[in-house]
């Protein structure tokens, strides 16, 4: 399934909501973006903000390691068996829009083992500013993009920056130290994306990772009354 864009908010569209035994699957939601722009952080954030509401699981993909979920298991951000690994064996995006059956096998043996599950985010290996998911594996994408790597990165574009449900601009408190203009980015965004939502956040602010939280709660609203 995925979530169209409309006036009134996001849409579901699909009709493969439910599992084969009729019972409704899990929001699925993809993290994608460039190496080092936070993903992983971002995914450790999400975890520990909703996993006294919701029953979740996280799937990460890296290209000849495990390292990303051996950093959510260190950080115990959710109990080992709701956390597992895709080693892609390619370029990130293969296994994420191109070949998605092993990410789809990974994500159905979660729900297997530790379901029912509310939500599963999947975390795409670090790739470039064309990253995105294939429709058949999440319902919803976002896309992160952090300071450091330049704040033209909004007004490159590219898939991944103009089509994502969400824009995360990361790592903002760098943003006087490399010399970042965050007015510039929000602006450059805006141009590229038109109505669709771009957060600014910095997890080592107070505010971290809540408004990223607040739209996978509208997200998740949408998709259990629409299911």
């Amino acid at each position: 399934m995925h979530l169209d864009h409309t006036p009134d908010g996001p849409t579901a569209v699909s009709a493969d909501a439910r599992r084969p035994d009729g019972s409704r699957r899990a929001l699925r939601i993809g993290l994608g973006g460039p190496v080092g722009s936070g993903k992983t952080a971002t995914v450790a954030a999400l975890c520990r903000a909703l996993r006294d509401e919701l029953s979740l699981a996280v799937v990460t993909n890296d290209i000849y390691t495990r390292e990303d979920a051996e950093f959510l298991l260190r950080e115990a951000v959710l109990p080992p068996e709701r956390i597992t690994a895709v080693e892609t064996g390619a370029c990130p995006h293969t296994a994420i829009r191109d070949d998605i059956s092993a990410n789809l096998e990974a994500v159905e043996d979660l729900e297997d083992a530790v379901g029912p599950l509310d939500l599963v985010l999947v975390e795409s290996g670090g790739d470039n500013l064309t990253a995105t998911f294939s429709k058949g594996l999440v319902d919803a994408q976002i896309f992160v993009i952090d300071v450091a790597g330049g704040d033209d990165i909004p007004r490159k574009g590219g898939p991944g920056v103009t089509t994502a449900d969400l824009l995360v601009v990361n790592k903002t408190d760098l943003a006087p130290y490399v010399g970042s203009d965050l007015a510039r980015m929000a602006a450059d965004a805006k141009a590229q994306r038109a109505e669709l939502p771009v957060v600014f956040q910095s997890l080592r602010s107070e505010a971290g990772v809540h408004d990223v939280a607040a739209w996978v709660r509208a997200r998740l609203a949408a998709w259990a009354a629409r299911a």
